[in-house]
């Protein structure tokens, strides 16, 4: 993901005092790129935070960053779902918000692009980057992104054969070409080609579009459901599920539970999750059932 952002970044001019908008904790690899470049600018990085309160803490979250959309604003990188806790971002409403300020939208599909529902078409972003591996089902080393007519003249950060223009002819190689593959095609990476792992992440995608990114937050959602509520009646924090992914999403702990404990707890049962900030991360997908978050929440009781 960090070489498909780095090749935006290394695409934008700014102006001085031009603002790049993020969200808070978001991935260490979609922050580095834009601190870098409004470093080179004198531009800045503004942060926006969720509330300091639970009480319609997506809703809040969501109007704090379309407030913070200003003609100042030249970019917004953010995610369809925030990382650590599956936080839902409206992307089509911020959208709408920056083409007012002709701002770009950089998209991170790390965590959704697979098994939440996303179309380009839909939201016209300008640049969404994504990995092979988590929801995509692929394997580690292929990343893929899609970059709009913005980036077609652009600059690639990698000078190797395969992103040469005519380079599919082999007997033409040597013949060297001062001109790039046509539009999104001179970003690849050399070696994009592996032989090994294009076809698992092929195999892989075919597989997601027979399920549907859909059928699968529907069935994440019903071996989930009982699980939240219970969760919810502990005392724990999960965000309402209009602003929640269902095959992400964050527990956050009241104060009489202790965290270490609860650990040692998952550790006896098996049961894997994530810690990111202050929330349990539950990432299920179409291999998890119900027992299994049955289990999960003898855990917390």
């Amino acid at each position: 993901m960090s070489y498909g952002i780095a090749t935006v970044a290394n695409n934008i001019k700014l102006n001085p005092g031009d603002e790049i908008i993020i969200v808070e904790a978001q991935f260490p690899s979609n922050v580095y790129a834009w601190q870098k470049i409004a470093s080179q600018y004198n531009a800045s990085v503004k942060v926006i935070a969720p509330p300091d309160t639970f009480e319609n803490r997506g809703k809040i979250w969501n109007q704090n960053i379309l407030d913070a959309i200003t003609p100042k604003t030249a970019l917004v990188a953010i995610g369809p779902a925030h990382w650590a806790d599956g936080t839902l971002f409206n992307l089509k409403t911020i959208r709408e918000k920056t083409k007012l300020h002709n701002a770009l939208l950089i998209i991170d599909g790390a965590q959704s692009i697979g098994a939440l529902p996303f179309s380009v078409e839909d939201i016209q972003p300008d640049a969404l980057i994504t990995v092979g591996y988590k929801w995509l089902l692929g394997p580690y080393g292929l990343g893929m992104a899609y970059y709009s007519d913005a980036f077609n003249d652009g600059e690639p950060i990698e000078n190797n054969w395969i992103n040469r223009f005519n380079s599919e002819d082999f007997t033409q190689l040597v013949n060297y070409q001062s001109e790039y593959q046509p539009k999104a095609g001179r970003y690849n990476m050399g070696e994009c080609s592996n032989f090994n792992l294009v076809p698992m992440l092929t195999k892989s995608i075919e597989q997601l579009v027979e399920w549907k990114p859909k059928n699968i937050q529907d069935y994440c959602e019903n071996i989930s459901k009982k699980a939240i509520d219970e969760l919810r009646n502990l005392g724990c924090f999960v965000e309402d599920k209009t602003y929640r992914a269902n095959h992400l999403f964050g527990v956050y702990l009241p104060k009489h539970i202790n965290l270490d404990k609860l650990k040692e707890r998952f550790k006896k049962n098996n049961i894997y999750v994530s810690y990111r900030g202050d929330a349990i991360r539950v990432s299920p997908n179409v291999y998890n059932s119900e027992i299994e978050f049955e289990k999960f929440v003898s855990c917390f009781k």
